[in-house]
């Protein structure tokens, strides 16, 4: 059973991948989406978006990451699949699933699901262009705002030879809104024989164990809930080898943040690393009283150094 960390866009970065790979527990990664409209990226865009492609596509802890591209026009998505490969990636990943107003105005990410002639034509055109042993994957949601449609989607990703599914279990229009319909899984299932990867509301353990037994999926994908909780997949393995589950608490969590906040740092720069690790303490406040303290405190600096000498403090 493979786990993989979610590509959330604005969210994990290769700095956030490097920080939650470290703890363990995560089989496979996958990039925020690069943006593919009629041209070839150059090679630095690549570098930018995914920087583990210089280092065999891994994390410095041995985790493989795929790149993911997000666009409508079949061509230059095989063009930039080509590229990628070539400068190192160990598979590509289509987003059919982003829901964001922005992507979806602009023919990309979840508006495709409303045509599965389109998804089929651009994961089939990708296929083809990149070698047959690098894996060609897609990304969808249960439809654009029919989940009935699903199937039809599934099927037409299974047509093009897709190497594996990542099915989120919510239509575009659902957005983030509990609940997940993981229900949709096993009817799809009994459609198409692609590998299916189950994705959505998965928060603990408890949550991924009902997954699995609704989903009977091999594979599992989880996003925010590591945000709130980064040591959720090393959890899941620890409950799958029957071992002792150890506590996610604040004192666990929070020697993450520095580490966190010096990486973004040093490699993007310090406003940058102000935003992101208020962000990520916000989502860990969402299930922990302490962090929620912390962040109450921290989140109105906005100087850098004022903020690193105060995040040091609440975190020793």
């Amino acid at each position: 059973m493979k786990l993989f960390l979610a590509p959330m866009e604005g969210v994990v970065d290769w700095v956030m991948r490097d920080t939650l790979t470290q703890i363990g527990g995560v089989d496979q990664c996958v990039t925020e989406f690069l943006r593919v409209t009629d041209r070839l990226h150059p090679e630095s865009v690549f570098l930018k978006n995914c920087p583990e492609l210089r280092t065999g596509s891994r994390t410095r802890w041995g985790t493989p990451v795929f790149v993911q591209l997000l666009g409508g026009q079949a061509e230059p998505l095989a063009l930039n699949a080509e590229r990628a490969v070539k400068l190192g990636a160990l598979g590509i990943d289509l987003n059919f699933g982003c829901p964001a107003k922005t992507v979806n105005r602009h023919d990309g990410g979840a508006s495709l699901l409303k045509s599965c002639d389109r998804v089929h034509t651009i994961v089939d055109t990708v296929r083809k262009a990149v070698p047959a042993h690098v894996p060609v994957t897609a990304k969808i949601r249960l439809g654009f705002d029919d989940p009935t449609k699903c199937i039809d989607i599934a099927q037409a990703v299974e047509a093009a030879n897709a190497s594996w599914l990542t099915i989120h279990c919510r239509t575009k229009t659902d957005g983030y809104k509990p609940p997940a319909y993981w229900e949709w899984i096993p009817r799809i299932k009994e459609k198409t024989k692609i590998k299916i990867i189950a994705n959505g509301e998965i928060w603990n353990v408890h949550d991924f164990h009902r997954c699995v037994e609704v989903t009977g999926c091999d594979d599992y994908m989880i996003g925010r809930g590591v945000m709130s909780n980064p040591f959720i997949f090393k959890q899941i393995k620890q409950s799958l080898k029957q071992e002792t589950v150890e506590e996610m608490n604040w004192q666990r969590a929070k020697p993450l943040l520095p580490q966190f906040f010096a990486a973004s740092t040093e490699y993007i720069n310090d406003y940058f690393a102000v935003s992101r690790t208020k962000q990520w303490l916000k989502a860990l406040s969402l299930k922990n009283t302490e962090a929620k303290e912390v962040f109450d405190q921290i989140k109105i600096l906005k100087k850098p150094q004022e903020f690193h000498s105060h995040l040091l403090k609440v975190t020793e």
